[in-house]
């Protein structure tokens, strides 16, 4: 018989059985299509940045876990990314550069407010503050304090702490980096100044956070308790949604906003290379920029889930925010607030500015909203609005392009070559000007296998070099984000994986996109062939296996001989890369691989019952004895520096009876 191709149309589908899929793909993880062949995709190391917070010693990492990156540059030239996580913010200065931390500050005490107690031998101190408003992992830092007397010394105090434990609404405790001792008999001093940073928010969702439902002996806030027989704070009722933050370059400077939160400024200094908090952008607050001080109006919202930047003559823009104009600070998650033109700090309508305001009514939130060539779409749960600038008097247009649609969170969407795409609830979408549903051939695999519970964990972002959109989301059995599914947009093709990230951005203002990790590091991807986040690197598993197909006539069985790869490891870093091919048979599609449902097969590389097979860089051929109706072929590889992509391997294949 002649030699036997393997050929498979690119992309993966799991929407029919593996026999139906025949002559395509079914299964993979960390690989991608291109120009219709599969291969392994880049690798990634970590940010070697570090921090100018003392309680994070670790190179590169910062505190909680991001939701957020934004990037731009200034007039300096420092390329800033803004790294948005639920317990800090920071803005990072260059590849590999500082993180600063601009946390805003929710408020400061008189001098005097603030007094300790330390106990001997514990290097727990109690912390009075009468009405100090924080919850238990909130960050603190002190200054004015002298010496307890004794181990406990001015150094000690006058630092950055994270509150470990909630007593009362006037104590709580924080945690020295020594010991006391018995002559610690002080409280600090009569000048002693507590700087509350805002409070911080939860790492994923949560359901019936209250009494009985948190930690015993108190309420769970982030990742600590309140004290025993302390109410939940205001405002925390049924749930908790997790910190998500948005943010637009204002110029230079930074306009942000934790969802459900005040909008805040970072003003981009005078002096280089100098990062000072972020300030409140609230009703009747002073602003210090770079030109001097400018007093926001009374009418600027206090509360907003989003904000944004137009690039359309620069409006500030809170979506689900209060209508501070009609003197109301509840907060209409349907309502959108915008600034002057080029006036961030005048809110309040009139002939002579373009500050306004719209409800929209499709929909009970207005969920996100990002910015397009033409546009701005505006996504609510249940419709797609696009906002365009029109100019005086009516200033911005919104007209309903979508209705009964919907988004899986706020950052689950992404641009890519004028097209905006997104993940709904049960299936993806596009709008390029009209809302379509975007055929996918993982549509049931993802759907089948995910925690709708956390979708505000999931995001999207492009990774423009490849032509793809990326989703990624929670399977059933996770509360992180865990999984991936990737949609090329040039080959309209699906494939997907597994991956622990929790942001994502795709910008081309620096060399590689960059992600957030778990453990507190930037990562940056398409960066060599293995992961870089370890020391020393370890190996990328990527593999990609087929459907079944027939190697006989699908009546009789047939028995493979010999395999002739066609595969390239072009880019990788190794003297010898390799790949294994496992070939798969089995007997009717219902039994498993490589069982005794099939004959055995006699094969000097026989790996847990997968005929499996090392191709290496200059295999000309390799003999197998492989029996069976059908066939699954997969190629794998696992060693550190390997770089492959697949060609037309062969079988050669005769009929070998039917039994």
């Amino acid at each position: 018989m002649p030699l036997q191709k393997l050929q498979f149309r690119p992309g993966v589908n799991r929407e029919g059985t593996t026999l139906a899929n025949e002559g395509g793909w079914f299964e993979s993880d960390k690989i991608r299509f291109r120009s219709g062949y599969p291969e392994k995709i880049g690798g990634w190391v970590k940010d070697t940045g570090t921090t100018a917070s003392a309680l994070q010693p670790t190179t590169g990492a910062f505190w909680g876990v991001c939701r957020s990156l934004w990037n731009w540059l200034n007039l300096a030239g420092y390329n800033l990314m803004a790294v948005g996580t639920n317990l800090k913010y920071y803005i990072q200065n260059g590849t590999g550069g500082n993180l600063y931390d601009i946390t805003p500050l929710r408020t400061t005490t008189a001098a005097g407010e603030v007094t300790f107690a330390a106990t001997n031998g514990s290097n727990v101190i109690t912390v009075t503050d009468v009405a100090h408003g924080a919850l238990a992992g909130d960050f603190v830092t002190y200054s004015g304090a002298v010496s307890l007397g004794g181990n406990i010394t001015a150094t000690v105090l006058n630092a950055e702490f994270r509150i470990t434990t909630y007593i009362s609404s006037s104590e709580y405790t924080i945690t020295a980096s020594v010991a006391a001792n018995s002559s610690d008999v002080g409280n600090g001093g009569a000048s002693v100044v507590g700087a509350y940073q805002i409070t911080t928010g939860s790492d994923i969702f949560t359901q019936n956070v209250g009494w009985g439902a948190g930690g015993w002996s108190g309420v769970t806030i982030g990742y600590a308790s309140t004290g025993w027989g302390a109410p939940a704070p205001a405002g925390l009722g049924i749930s908790v949604q997790l910190r998500i933050w948005s943010e637009s370059n204002y110029g230079e400077d930074l306009v942000f906003n934790p969802r459900g939160g005040a909008m805040y400024y970072w003003a981009n200094a005078v002096s280089p290379n100098t990062f000072n908090r972020g300030q409140i952008l609230g009703p009747s607050n002073t602003v210090v920029t770079k030109a001097g001080s400018v007093v926001v109006d009374a009418y600027c919202p206090s509360i907003a889930n989003m904000v944004l930047v137009s690039d359309a003559s620069r409006f500030v823009i809170a979506f689900g925010c209060n209508d501070a104009v009609a003197g109301s600070s509840v907060q209409n998650p349907m309502f959108i607030a915008w600034s002057d033109q080029e006036n961030f700090a005048k809110w309040l309508p009139a002939a002579t500015n373009q500050a306004g305001s719209y409800t929209l009514s499709h929909g009970s939130e207005i969920v996100t909203a990002i910015q397009t060539r033409q546009e701005i779409l505006i996504l609510t749960d249940a419709a797609i609005y696009s906002m365009q600038y029109l100019g005086p008097p009516y200033v911005w247009g919104f007209q309903i392009m979508g209705d009964n649609i919907s988004i899986a969170g706020p950052n689950a969407i992404a641009t890519a070559n004028n097209v905006t795409y997104w993940m709904g609830t049960d299936k993806f979408y596009m709008y390029s000007g009209r809302v379509e549903t975007l055929p996918c051939s993982l549509r049931q695999y993802v759907y089948d296998d995910i925690n709708l519970d956390q979708s505000y964990q999931f995001f999207a972002s492009t990774n423009e070099g490849y032509n793809e959109v990326w989703f990624f989301y929670c399977s059933a059995n996770s509360i992180t984000v865990d999984k991936y599914v990737i949609f090329n947009h040039l080959e309209r093709t699906w494939y997907y994986g597994t991956l622990a990230r929790s942001a994502w951005i795709d910008s081309p203002l620096r060399a590689t996109p960059m992600a957030a990790g778990y453990s507190g590091l930037l990562i940056y991807h398409e960066v060599g062939n293995d992961d870089g986040t370890t020391n020393p690197p370890t190996p990328i598993t990527a593999y990609v296996q087929s459907s079944d197909f027939d190697i006989g006539d699908g009546h009789n069985f047939g028995l493979v001989t010999r395999i002739i790869p066609d595969v390239t490891f072009d880019s990788s870093t190794v003297n010898a890369p390799a790949v294994n091919f496992e070939v798969r048979p089995r007997q009717f599609p219902g039994t498993n691989y490589g069982t005794a449902d099939s004959p055995a097969v006699t094969s000097a590389q026989n790996y847990q019952n997968q005929r499996y097979y090392t191709v290496q860089q200059f295999t000309q051929q390799v003999f197998v004895r492989v029996r069976g109706r059908q066939m699954a072929f997969k190629i794998v590889s696992d060693g550190l520096g390997v770089s492959w992509q697949l060609g037309v391997p062969r079988l050669d294949v005769r009929p070998d009876g039917r039994r």
